[in-house]
């Protein structure tokens, strides 16, 4: 592969010219106490970190820069660490899925108004991955991603437990009334017991497990429990190979392409990932002008059955997962499904960087021969299209109770979230287990964002039936960590006009999984009269980032980026005078 000579890169542009801009640039570094032979004629790496006090799943990617560090330094670079939003889940509201453009528009310009000629990326938690990712392939220069992993397994009087799902599950019980408040509280310290991004198979793991697979990080390193000392390392190593990849210009449209996404897919569909991904990995893959629909992810769903046996399809854990060979390893059983030729951060092909994996528990990572879902019995994404989502919803059917998986029943919709926790542990509310909830407004304009609104809750009355799954729908999206009949990201969404805005409590709906059908059961003069009658309820901002969003966001189906970002084309280098 040709190297670059220094004059090539783009930082020489601040730096190696005589004039007055050239001699402010250097004297501004050394004014930071750096010596001119510290920065002059070496590759600048950027060191985009998310780490913040309130993203916990972040709260030691300050000490990974470090190792970022370490390694561009042992091999002649130059680091230099950049803040970024950090955008992890839980404590950022209404959602972080509001602030993933940002953060993708933030990597983007950072990365074009700076003498950058490379970067690693630090994230993990959900939305970082696609976020610094969309940006930073919108620019086009190297790049790894470097996964924050995943904590350490949880465990509460002997059972496994995992971040999101337990907490979910739990939470039930606790309405039901089958655990105490104490309980709670004790299984609130424990269920998160280390650094790093949920331990199960949330959005977090899935989308690094995909850039894995697609070859943006060094191979296997999504699988690397945040905690363990190796991850330092293969963060030292990222820094080390990014000065490689500056001198060989191994930027992501060399390499980055139908055949990579095609990997992600297989190991999406493998790994009963999230939900979210399927937006997610639309956007990512128009800012690198493939063509990606969500009738490539259903086709794909149905070749490859969910194999890897983990929360919340499974029953392990991510450490398990981790011990049993990792992402290689299940790959290594995949291989007929992936295109091997395709290229990686690495300059090797994924069939290279997968040919001595091996799998040390089967139970753990099992093959198409045994896998923990069939595909007779459920999928990892289903897709379902009719006169309440002409454009397309999804769900999850692996992790469905099967007898909803064909349903008829009366529809019980809810404008809000106030609305609907008002109303759904009224122990006179009219509903029963065939009842379909319905949450509207949550979508990408409505809420605005796509909060993960969409695992309705089901109404005490019923909990304490024994009831634990019932069809739900929403506009809005899931956490990759919760479980259930819940039909999300509903195309087009009420707020904008589509059909769930004309939905009426009592109406029957109609979801037949098998078919790919999701329909109201209402003639179309009577919706046609309700289309005249309707106007929108979700509220519309008049400043504020969430102005720029509603007026900007694509819908679901279409990866919910912003039009000015996902149109193709290169811009131009910032002028220096």
């Amino acid at each position: 592969m040709t190297r670059r000579s220094i004059g090539e890169l783009r930082s020489q542009r601040w730096f190696a010219s005589d004039d007055m801009r050239g001699f402010a640039h250097r004297q501004r570094t050394q004014q930071m106490g750096l010596r001119r032979e510290e920065f002059l004629g070496k590759p600048v790496v950027a060191i985009i970190n998310t780490w913040s006090d309130l993203s916990p799943c972040h709260s030691h990617l300050r000490d990974r820069a470090e190792a970022v560090k370490r390694g561009v330094w042992q091999v002649g670079g130059y680091p230099v660490e950049l803040p970024a939003l950090s955008v992890g889940e839980v404590m950022v509201k209404p959602t972080t899925m509001l602030y993933r453009n940002f953060l993708a528009m933030e990597v983007e310009e950072l990365l074009r108004s700076h003498p950058i000629d490379g970067a690693v990326l630090l994230g993990g938690c959900d939305k970082s991955t696609p976020g610094l990712l969309m940006g930073a392939i919108s620019m086009d220069i190297p790049v790894i991603y470097c996964p924050a992993g995943p904590m350490s397994n949880g465990q509460w009087r002997g059972q496994k437990t995992g971040a999101g799902t337990h907490t979910k599950k739990y939470w039930d019980e606790l309405r039901a009334g089958n655990i105490t408040q104490d309980d709670w509280v004790d299984l609130e310290s424990r269920m998160t017991r280390s650094i790093g991004t949920c331990n199960t198979m949330g959005t977090a793991s899935t989308m690094t497990s995909i850039v894995d697979a697609m070859g943006l990080t060094l191979p296997g390193a999504s699988s690397i429990p945040a905690a363990d000392s190796g991850h330092p390392r293969m963060a030292s190593l990222c820094g080390e190979r990014i000065i490689e990849m500056i001198w060989e210009d191994w930027k992501p449209s060399r390499f980055l392409d139908a055949r990579s996404f095609r990997n992600g897919l297989v190991t999406y569909m493998a790994l009963g990932g999230s939900t979210n991904a399927a937006v997610h990995l639309i956007a990512m893959a128009r800012r690198a002008g493939v063509d990606l629909t969500l009738d490539d992810m259903s086709d794909m769903a149905g070749r490859v059955p969910v194999c890897a046996n983990l929360f919340p399809s499974g029953a392990y854990l991510m450490e398990d997962f981790y011990f049993a060979g990792g992402l290689l390893a299940l790959l290594r059983k995949l291989e007929s499904h992936l295109d091997r030729e395709a290229m990686t951060v690495n300059g090797r092909t994924l069939g290279e960087n997968i040919a001595g994996a091996e799998c040390w528990n089967d139970d753990v990572i099992r093959g198409e021969d045994n896998p923990v879902v069939p595909l007779s019995r459920g999928k990892t994404l289903a897709l379902l299209r009719g006169n309440l989502a002409p454009n397309g919803a999804v769900m999850k059917s692996s992790a469905a109770n099967p007898k909803f998986l064909k349903h008829v029943g009366p529809a019980l919709v809810f404008d809000s979230p106030a609305e609907m926790n008002k109303a759904i542990d009224d122990p006179d509310l009219d509903i029963t287990e065939d009842t379909v909830l319905v949450l509207r407004n949550a979508g990408p304009v409505g809420a605005p964002g796509m909060p993960e609104w969409g695992n309705l809750p089901i109404p005490k009355k019923l909990l304490r039936q024994g009831v634990r799954d019932m069809v739900r729908i929403c506009d809005g999206r899931m956490s990759g960590t919760h479980y259930g009949t819940c039909i999300l990201h509903v195309a087009p969404e009420a707020a904008v006009g589509g059909p769930l805005g004309l939905l009426r409590t009592g109406d029957l709906v109609e979801l037949d999984v098998a078919a790919g059908r999701l329909d109201m059961k209402v003639d179309g003069d009577e919706l046609e009269r309700r289309r005249a009658e309707w106007k929108p309820t979700a509220h519309v901002y008049g400043r504020s980032f969430a102005a720029l969003y509603q007026r900007h966001v694509s819908q679901a189906d279409q990866g919910c980026d912003f039009d000015f970002l996902s149109a193709p084309g290169p811009v131009v280098e910032p002028s220096i005078f």
